[in-house]
């Protein structure tokens, strides 16, 4: 399907899912004005949440089956197979998210349907933000994401630390947003344009590699960025706001929140960037500060909370190292950990919500220390997991980039997380319960327990069947970063596909 995106019909063509969603999201919306007083009226929020999402996820899908992409250069919307992959996962993990909210937000008595509805815009944002062809679209849908996330984060008004996060993600985000801004300013201000296409043609046309204008501007636009991610040093605000926030909007922020704003920026260095050197140097500083940072404050945590806020950065850090490489194949490799990323660590949200004392777990509740146990080792990055698949390719990733010392570090933070995922799997199974029937009470509920189940299985199946998922992301992949983009001075990218 050529799609001609001056052409008004084929832009809304390109635009059906993020049309669909807005759709979804005000009809929400004057339902929730309608009925928000009883827990039906929740629940029915939520189910209507749930249609919607599957609605862009069918047009989405419908869009990737048709073969469609833009012909000549993208106005203010990518069409490939890289944007497809993200809004798919974006959608499933808002989809998920919902699915744990139903009995957190009854069990909690948060009567507020308003939260589905925030839900669905921010999750509009995210797609904008990872589809975005143009820098202005993507600073729009940062900032929709944004506003709905710092809603989200103080949705429980009778909680103090849910305030508390919600003020300081608004205060420190705006200030992020504020960088970025500044950056994308500097950026036009150089190149005359907004398009990221046409960022990386008056780059390499007018040799602007060295300007100390775009220089700056794009120093700006990664500090923005690094807020996003939450990279070292940028990430200050993470553990506290990941630790006042209602657990599945915890989860939802360290999940979708990151993954949309990774693929911004892959998007953003790869296309308007690909030939200025100099970023590539400033990822690589800020992806061995990540993983160093981040695993050894998380290892000082005395609470799973604050634990896997620490490791989400932790996270963030690998995933840096496969920006850093600047190729198809850490672009390849960077889609397939988040989608192992995503799955374990919303699921160990989703256990965290029910689970208040992590002791003798196993000898009552064995499948739930199961499932935990699970997303501990892929975090960890055992065997027979996906996440040490993820891993495993980036590492692949960073040695076909010659970068060896971030093959390296990556490989021994990780041995230093065994610290602090391993004492978990070791409290369910090996300490005694802290007093008789300690856990006999716990209720995740169908739905909750059916995204843990999902997520385990998911775990599991790619850890041991990658090959579908490792192809998809190749060739979603390519369609962002094709292999020829080689920057002056800078060595040749490796191998797309590691073995032909």
């Amino acid at each position: 399907m050529n799609l001609d995106l001056s052409s008004y019909a084929d832009l809304m063509t390109a635009l059906a899912p993020e049309l669909v969603l807005t759709a979804a999201g005000l009809g929400v919306l004057l339902l929730v004005a309608w009925r928000h007083r009883t827990v039906a009226d929740l629940r029915a929020a939520g189910a209507a949440t749930l249609a919607g999402l599957g609605a862009a996820a069918v047009t989405t899908w419908w869009l990737w089956w048709n073969g469609a992409h833009a012909v000549g250069i993208p106005a203010m919307i990518a069409a490939d197979d890289f944007r497809f992959v993200s809004d798919w996962l974006l959608l499933g993990t808002a989809a998920l998210t919902v699915l744990v909210s139903f009995h957190y937000l009854e069990r909690e008595h948060l009567l507020a349907p308003e939260y589905y509805v925030l839900v669905l815009f921010a999750t509009l944002g995210m797609m904008l933000m990872a589809g975005g062809e143009d820098l202005i679209v993507v600073f729009l849908g940062l900032e929709l994401m944004s506003v709905c996330v710092y809603v989200l984060a103080g949705i429980n008004r009778h909680s103090a630390p849910a305030a508390e996060a919600a003020l300081k993600y608004f205060l420190l985000g705006a200030f992020a947003s504020g960088f970025l801004l500044y950056g994308i300013a500097l950026v036009y201000g150089a190149t005359a344009t907004t398009n990221l296409t046409l960022i990386g043609v008056q780059i390499r046309t007018l040799s602007l590699q060295s300007n100390a204008m775009l220089l700056i501007g794009l120093g700006l636009l990664l500090v923005g960025f690094g807020f996003k991610v939450a990279a070292v040093p940028f990430h200050m605000w993470a553990p506290d706001v990941y630790d006042g926030s209602p657990t599945p909007v915890t989860g939802y922020m360290a999940t979708a929140v990151k993954a949309a704003a990774f693929a911004a920026l892959f998007r953003v260095l790869g296309e308007a960037f690909g030939s200025v050197p100099a970023w590539q140097h400033v990822v690589w500083w800020l992806a061995i500060a990540t993983m160093v940072g981040g695993n050894l404050i998380a290892l000082a945590q005395r609470t799973v909370k604050r634990m896997l806020a620490y490791s989400s950065i932790a996270h963030a850090g690998y995933l840096l190292v496969a920006v850093a490489t600047g190729t198809s194949l850490g672009a390849a490799a960077f889609l397939f950990y988040l989608v192992a990323y995503t799955l374990m660590t919303l699921a160990a949200f989703a256990l965290h919500v029910l689970i208040d004392d992590l002791a003798g777990l196993a000898q009552q509740r064995p499948w739930l220390a199961f499932a935990l146990a699970i997303c501990m080792l892929s975090l960890l990055g055992f065997p027979v997991t996906a996440g040490f698949i993820g891993k495993w390719y980036i590492l692949v990733a960073a040695t076909a980039a010659h970068e060896p010392a971030l093959a390296t570090v990556l490989v021994l933070t990780s041995v230093v997380s065994a610290g602090y995922y391993l004492p978990v799997i070791m409290a369910m199974y090996m300490k005694p319960e802290p007093f008789a029937q300690a856990h006999v009470g716990m209720q995740l509920g169908r739905l909750g327990g059916a995204v843990v189940a999902l997520s385990v299985a998911g775990l599991l199946f790619f850890g041991v069947r990658p090959n579908r998922l490792l192809d998809l992301a190749r060739t979603s992949a390519a369609a962002l970063m094709p292999p020829p983009a080689a920057a002056p001075g800078v060595a040749a990218p490796g191998p797309t596909i590691p073995g032909h």
